[in-house]
């Protein structure tokens, strides 16, 4: 185990904090599940934490300092003047073992006011990294073995910009996956803006053969050159010349299904709102809602003489209120 300064990059006059900062930093980086084909990177998340557990306990990191212990934890004996000792192993030596507890090495987290390891990775990993059933261990051993267990992929959030004539003929509308495979996503009937369909197992693959995580589908719908949506109808505002609107006509008029002739009274008025019924989109109980078609007159793109003469003859000979008395 190399100095655990030098591992998480702090010098020795580093306070509590400095090391807190530098060890989540390190742990995000090299944590296992985001580098589960990286044995080296596990290797140095192990170092990583044993590092932490030696210099984020308050009683642990002081005794390292004063050297009665190592970089492992482990206590560091002495000769006291006795040669040819230097090599003495008490964990070796059945006697020398009786009645000694070791207190070194990583024991899931630090006990001191630095916090543990466990509940530093649940903060910055929001429970990704440190999973309790285990313990985040220092040692490469343990980390690997918990990286090793099966585990889900991650939910995928995407939003889809669908057309509505994809809501209204065929119900699906092209998706790309997070591992770039593009297929087609049934859209369910009545779906509205906002709404989200879930595809099971297209997400992000789950890791040690773990099943893949799920997607979520947020629906937008393009902006229509003709038509408004509002809840399954939609509105759309049609132009008049001044001619059909007095005398009436046939208009072809758009639809999601194709055009249809609409029937315009003689004597029609901007504002007025014809309905054609079932040619909405697909409701969530079945059938379809309406569209709306709002008249509008629109005159010549140019003054004409004749019409305004008209116009002032027509006013003379048959005057006509526009506005009611509250417009007063």
């Amino acid at each position: 185990m190399r100095d655990p300064y030098s591992v998480l990059g702090v010098p020795k006059s580093a306070t509590e904090q400095d090391i807190k900062r530098a060890f989540r930093k390190l742990a995000k980086q090299y944590h296992p599940d985001q580098n589960a084909n990286n044995p080296e990177a596990q290797s140095r998340f192990s170092e990583i934490n044993q590092a932490y557990e030696i210099l984020g306990d308050k009683e642990k990191r002081p005794k390292f300092d004063r050297g009665e212990i190592d970089a492992d934890g482990k206590p560091k004996f002495q000769t006291h003047g006795f040669e040819g000792f230097s090599d003495f192993d008490p964990f070796r030596d059945a006697g020398a073992t009786r009645g000694f507890r070791a207190s070194g090495g990583p024991t899931g987290g630090a006990s001191g006011g630095g916090g543990g390891f466990d509940d530093i990775l649940n903060d910055i990993l929001g429970g990704f990294g440190a999973r309790r059933g285990g313990g985040a261990s220092g040692n490469a051993g343990t980390g690997a073995g918990r990286s090793s267990m099966p585990q889900p992929g991650k939910t995928a959030e995407i939003t889809l910009a669908v057309t509505l004539e994809e809501l209204a003929r065929d119900g699906k509308a092209r998706v790309t996956l997070p591992s770039g495979k593009s297929v087609d996503m049934r859209i369910p009937a009545g779906t509205e803006e906002g709404d989200k369909i879930r595809l099971r197992g297209q997400g992000h693959p789950g890791l040690n053969g773990g099943p893949a995580g799920d997607i979520v589908v947020e629906i937008r719908l393009r902006p229509h050159k003709l038509f408004e949506v509002k809840a399954s109808d939609l509105h759309l505002d049609l132009p008049l010349t001044l001619y059909e609107a007095v005398l009436g006509a046939k208009i072809r008029t758009p639809t999601l299904d194709g055009a249809v002739n609409l029937t315009i009274p003689a004597g029609s008025s901007s504002g007025k709102v014809m309905r054609l019924k079932g040619k909405g989109l697909p409701t969530k109980t079945g059938g379809h809602g309406d569209l709306l078609v709002r008249l509008e007159i629109v005159l010549p793109p140019h003054g004409d003489e004749e019409l305004a003469t008209l116009m002032k003859a027509w006013k003379e000979i048959t005057p006509y209120p526009a506005r009611g008395p509250e417009f007063d």
